[in-house]
């Protein structure tokens, strides 16, 4: 069972059939996919729910659903993830909206949530959460330090799985749980 959490504006939730055509859609947008290395077919996004349904009975965590509480619009994901082709473990931070809810906090305020369940509820190596993205996509950096996380220049990296991909070069920032909870307890 995914546990739901609920924000100003936001409900993170488990994720429902209705949701792949919704996200195989953000997933087709060339805006949203800008920094990825191509966009996502119908298949390969419905696909992707199924993966992001199934880790949170495998891990105890995972990527969200979010729907907006005044509209009860499906606008994307936000959650925990263990990147597989991590060469250390970690967990990370992630979010990808539909371009049309940009530029309205909504990723900031879902991320928070995520980061403050992530510190509450679940066992993380060195108590540390990271999240990563190409050096190009500014949008999201800035996602990252609205939400209190600092970048760290010595783990910057290219991403293993897209040696040829002209964006291949990631910055990472990273939050752990005493940094976390100073910020809160402001």
């Amino acid at each position: 069972m995914t546990p739901e959490v609920r924000t100003d504006r936001l409900l993170l939730r488990g994720w429902r059939e209705a949701d792949k055509l919704p996200y195989s859609i953000l997933n087709a947008d060339p805006e949203v996919m800008r920094h990825f290395p191509s966009m996502l077919s119908a298949q390969q996004s419905d696909e992707m729910v199924d993966r992001m349904a199934r880790a949170w009975a495998t891990h105890g965590f995972g990527l969200w659903a979010v729907e907006r509480l005044d509209s009860h619009a499906f606008i994307g994901f936000v959650g925990l993830s263990r990147p597989s082709w991590a060469s250390t473990p970690c967990v990370e931070v992630g979010w990808r909206l539909a371009h049309q809810h940009w530029g309205n906090g909504f990723a900031p305020e879902a991320a928070r949530a995520a980061l403050a369940f992530g510190f509450d509820h679940v066992v993380l190596p060195d108590y540390e959460i990271v999240s990563f993205t190409t050096t190009r996509n500014v949008k999201s950096q800035r996602v990252m330090q609205k939400i209190g996380m600092r970048i760290d220049p010595e783990r910057e990296f290219d991403h293993p799985l897209l040696p040829h991909w002209d964006e291949r070069r990631h910055v990472l920032y990273c939050i752990d749980r005493p940094t976390w909870w100073a910020s809160v307890a402001r």
